[in-house]
Order: structure tokens, then sequence, then C-alpha cells
């Protein structure tokens, strides 16, 4: 991961709250006629834009997307670089307690783009902010992770990973 020279800004609850909402008004969105498991995912960016995505599967299983894949590609792919905005929070609200966590694959994902492993995850279960919520940040969820960095280091010829 890389790290930015200040931390992020803490989330208002105002903040919270419209993150929440809209990660769950996505998880109605999502397309999964065959686990029935409903994910929805927000991304708040330092911009103060949010941006939505539900999982979408189709019958071949592996060519399915996560939710918070959905919500943060359309944003890399929309920008020139080196335009990408900060992510300062994401939220992700499934329908079942305690809340589920992003998986292993979207994790990394979100490390590519994380500007520092203090990234908070908002985790909400079947009752949104009313019940269940766990917040973790991307280096609880992702510890001693492969990044952007690293490559970095190889292109230097400093560093050569296996």
């Amino acid at each position: 991961m890389t790290t930015t020279q200040a931390p992020l800004e803490p989330l208002s609850r105002e903040e919270l709250t419209k993150l929440a909402t809209l990660a769950i008004e996505a998880k109605e969105c999502a397309y999964c006629p065959y686990s029935n498991f409903r994910v929805g995912a927000c991304v708040l960016l330092s911009t103060g834009t949010y941006h939505t995505g539900s999982n979408v599967e189709v019958a071949s299983t592996p060519v399915g997307i996560c939710a918070e894949r959905c919500a943060i590609a359309p944003i890399v792919a929309s920008l020139k670089r080196p335009e990408m905005p900060i992510i300062r929070a994401i939220a992700v609200s499934t329908d079942i307690n305690p809340p589920s966590s992003p998986c292993g694959m979207c994790r990394q994902f979100i490390n590519e783009f994380a500007t520092t492993e203090d990234l908070p995850i908002y985790m909400l279960g079947k009752d949104g902010l009313a019940g269940d919520v766990v917040c973790m940040t991307i280096g609880e969820l992702l510890p001693c992770s492969f990044g952007p960095r690293d490559m970095k280091r190889n292109d230097a010829g400093t560093s050569s990973s296996g």
C-alpha cells in the first residue's frame, strides 16, 4: 500500500449515514439468482462524491463481479492518470449478521487504490446502521499486503517478489 502524508479525515455522522444508506440501497440492485447473497457497496471519494455497486452473478460462477469492485472500477476507468481521487471510506452491506467482510479478491483490489492502510471499511449487517456494524481498515483486513509500492521497488531493482 502507498501512504499519504496526512491521515484520512474522519467521516462526519452525516457522511457515514449517507455512505451506509447508499450501500444498503445498492444491495437492492444485486443480481444474485444463484446464491441469493446480496451485497451492496458504496465508496466515498475525497471529492465528496459517492459511487455505488452491487454484486452481479452469472451462471459461469467466476465471471461475476463483487459489489466492491463494481463500485471502484468505474471510478478508475473514468479518470486519466494521475487524477485518481483519494478513497476516504467504503461501506459494504449484506443481509447477514454478523456482517460479511470483503472477499480476498476485493481486499486486494481495494488495496490497489487505497492511499493509506488506514482506509476504513464499514461492514453492515441486515439491520444497517441500527444493527451490527464492523469497521476495520484495509490494513487490518489485508495485513502484510502486496501492492503498488512493491512493484515500484521492483522497478527500481531494489526488491523482487516471488
